[in-house]
């Protein structure tokens, strides 16, 4: 069997908000077991950020405040192979080092899946799905712009906080999406240039048609003028 991996990114403050929005309603990762390196993290090294069973009600701010908080650069880490840095024990090389792996990890792992799309251009990513795979949606993606993380209304200050709090994921977006739109572009480059020359090999075999039936006509015709001489010559 051929497995491809394939991902969907979205823009690093309107994921973290959702998720905040998420926990707040009281869901929890509580079943997740993050291995690693055959290993989940300890309490020590994943300490959580709420006590009870669950952080629901959680403010902005609160939700910010923690440190462990997995919300934070959710998608490099998602992306990126933690065994490279210790998993997540903190303490096995400088934070500086460790994000600066970590980003490239998660750049390279984007770089050579399968496929990968962006949340915020539905139909391009739909357009280069279909044409990866050789397949075709039955609907065209929508784009829906209007969702929980668009309707939280935050100062200027907490966005700030938030991208400072995700500048991993920042820095990855940028990239993805300068990556995802060169794709696009190469694409639909390497689509006009198919659609052309199937034009030309069209108007080619259209004018070898008519070549060809013009041929046949002028062997009609001189066949139908010989035949008639033959009979003059017969009566004459």
């Amino acid at each position: 069997r051929n497995f491809y991996y394939i991902t969907m990114l979205r823009d690093p403050v309107s994921r973290y908000l959702s998720e905040w929005k998420h926990v707040q309603r009281g869901a929890t990762w509580k079943t997740s077991l993050h291995m690693c390196d055959g290993r989940s993290p300890t309490p020590d090294e994943l300490p959580t950020c709420y006590l009870g069973d669950d952080w629901s009600g959680v403010s902005l701010q609160e939700f910010m405040h923690c440190g462990y908080n997995l919300a934070n650069n959710r998608q490099v880490r998602m992306l990126a192979d933690l065994s490279l840095v210790g998993c997540y024990n903190l303490t096995f090389m400088n934070e500086s080092e460790r994000n600066m792996i970590l980003l490239q990890s998660a750049k390279n792992n984007l770089k050579n899946m399968a496929f990968f799309g962006l949340t915020e251009f539905q139909r391009k990513t739909q357009y280069l799905f279909e044409r990866t795979f050789n397949l075709k949606f039955i609907s065209p993606f929508t784009q829906f712009n209007i969702t929980r993380a668009s309707n939280v209304d935050i100062d200027e200050g907490s966005r700030k906080r938030i991208e400072v709090l995700n500048f991993l994921d920042m820095q990855l977006y940028e990239y993805a999406k300068d990556l995802f739109l060169q794709r696009f572009q190469y694409s639909k480059q390497e689509e006009h240039q198919k659609n052309r020359q199937k034009r030309r090999e069209e108007r080619r075999l259209l004018r070898e048609q008519r070549t060809h039936q013009w041929q046949k006509e002028e062997s009609a015709a001189e066949i139908a003028v010989t035949e008639d001489y033959n009979s003059q010559v017969e009566r004459w």
